[in-house]
């Protein structure tokens, strides 16, 4: 706990000018698993690198395909209505609509890192939802900071800390509702900044290895010169 109530001041430059911080809700049951299991919030929340100021927000209600009812269990959960998800876009259309906003929140300049809590915002439902229905998605979806590894840096204890927990212990007030992905993205976001102002530098602790393009032939690298096959396995 000292470490991470040490006094500011010793705020360190960090290496990328924007984070984008996300936290998806996704269709769910009680005691049980769905599959597919699909995006419903997508939320966003734009930290200027340089300054912590929190710049911009984004949300998109995603309507599902595959299991277009939502159970009482996840509108309880999450405080997401039949409605709202009734009236959202599908998920590609979501994407294309943050890649825009993020482009005019950022004038489409600097470099920029995807912050979540946990990897399994973009290790697992981004991925798999994608992969699964065939949609490209931004690459700087593919690394990400889990915010929870420099946050148990900085505390110096172990276990699995909750984003509740997180913020209680660095000082800050609890906000806005739990599993509102919207309020989730923004704690974090939050809690990003008072890290920031501690000193703490940001990395990337999380990516996905890089996938053959989707629908691509197994065969097609054969097909390929050697340095197009050398720049796609480099990447």
């Amino acid at each position: 706990m000292a470490a991470i109530m040490a006094a500011r001041g010793q705020r360190q430059v960090q290496d990328f000018d924007f984070f984008v911080v996300v936290d998806f809700e996704a269709t769910c049951v009680k005691d049980a698993r769905i599959f597919p299991q699909e995006i419903i919030e997508f939320p966003a929340v734009l930290v200027d690198g340089a300054t912590g100021r929190i710049e911009s927000a984004f949300r998109r209600y995603v309507r599902p395909k595959h299991h277009p009812v939502l159970t009482q269990f996840c509108r309880e959960l999450t405080g997401i209505r039949q409605e709202d998800v009734d009236g959202g876009v599908e998920l590609g259309e979501a994407l294309w609509m943050h890649d825009s906003w993020l482009k005019a929140a950022t004038a489409g300049a600097g470099s920029l890192a995807v912050v979540t809590w946990g990897d399994w915002d973009c290790r697992t439902m981004l991925e798999s939802e994608c992969r699964f229905k065939g949609i490209e998605k931004p690459s700087y979806f593919d690394r990400w900071i889990n915010l929870r590894v420099p946050f148990q840096a900085a505390l110096g204890g172990g276990g699995r800390v909750t984003l509740q927990e997180a913020v209680r212990a660095a000082g800050l007030d609890w906000e806005g509702r739990l599993h509102c992905g919207l309020d989730d993205a923004r704690k974090t976001a939050r809690l990003l900044v008072e890290l920031m102002l501690r000193g703490v530098k940001m990395t990337i602790t999380g990516s996905l290895a890089s996938p053959p393009p989707i629908h691509q032939k197994q065969q097609l690298p054969q097909l390929l010169p050697s340095s197009c096959a050398g720049a796609i396995a480099a990447d």
